[in-house]
């Protein structure tokens, strides 16, 4: 896992461009439920290359952000060139930090590559008291009608030995499992709140070839089957009349309270 997660430094600039954004209303239940006020000074963790950095500080707070990637960094100072962001290259489980200095750490499709254990004990000595953690990441979701393109696509995965892990198809939106055991479990939250989105995107199968490319298991495949992979996409999607495909999205906000 640790060199899966370092793959995306190497497409910094391709997961800048096909990587989606959040929804507007993400922010604004992170606001709502983590009590926050102008000018608050928040952590993210792995900011990449600010897709989750810019809405907050547009909507008026201080950013700190700690990035493994060195050029993933670079570009995020290049997006966000003027606005309040402070940006460290480096772990965040070796980050020094600054105990009790902030209101808000979060970690947007970041969260899951970090020890848990170590995450939620360092995430809990960063924060104010009373202030709070938030979790989401961006996945793909497979709502009642969606895209037939998936199911067909898998014939392809299964071929090259890449076959999906779980049961065919993936549970709907509200019934993937959230993390709100997991953050209370780990004695240093409480009073967690969860809200889900879901939205919609289309791809043609050049966009949707790109933003495959920013994905650490797609990265890490061998030449020969990403060829075969995207011109199994490129021929399903030449028979389609518009030549796009539909794909979901999910993102599980969670927002919990620093104990005591």
């Amino acid at each position: 896992m640790t060199e899966l997660k370092r793959t995306f430094d190497a497409v910094a600039d391709r997961y800048d461009a096909a990587r989606p954004s959040y929804p507007d209303g993400l922010y604004d239940d992170l606001v709502e439920l983590a009590g926050l006020e102008p000018g608050a000074r928040l952590l993210e963790i792995g900011c990449g290359t600010g897709k989750a950095t810019r809405p907050v500080l547009e909507r008026g707070f201080r950013v700190v952000c700690v990035e493994l990637g060195g050029q993933l960094a670079a570009r995020a100072r290049r997006n966000l060139a003027g606005l309040d962001a402070e940006i460290h290259v480096g772990a965040f489980e070796e980050w020094a930090g600054e105990p009790g200095g902030f209101d808000l750490v979060y970690a947007a499709t970041a969260w899951h590559w970090l020890d848990p254990t170590l995450a939620y004990r360092k995430a809990h000595g960063l924060l104010l008291p009373g202030g709070h953690l938030a979790i989401w990441s961006a996945g793909h979701a497979f709502p009642a009608g969606f895209d037939p393109f998936f199911t067909e696509i898998q014939a392809v995965y299964d071929e090259l030995g890449e076959s999906y892990p779980g049961e065919w198809p993936p549970p709907p939106p509200d019934a993937v499992p959230d993390l709100r055991a997991e953050i209370e479990a780990s004695g240093r939250f409480e009073a967690v709140e969860i809200r889900r989105h879901v939205w919609e995107r289309r791809y043609t199968a050049d966009e949707y070839i790109a933003l495959l490319d920013t994905f650490s298991g797609h990265i890490a495949m061998d030449a020969r089957k990403r060829r075969r992979l995207d011109d199994a996409i490129r021929d399903l999607l030449a028979s389609r009349a518009d030549g796009t495909l539909r794909r979901h999205w999910l993102a599980i906000l969670h927002v919990a309270r620093r104990s005591a």
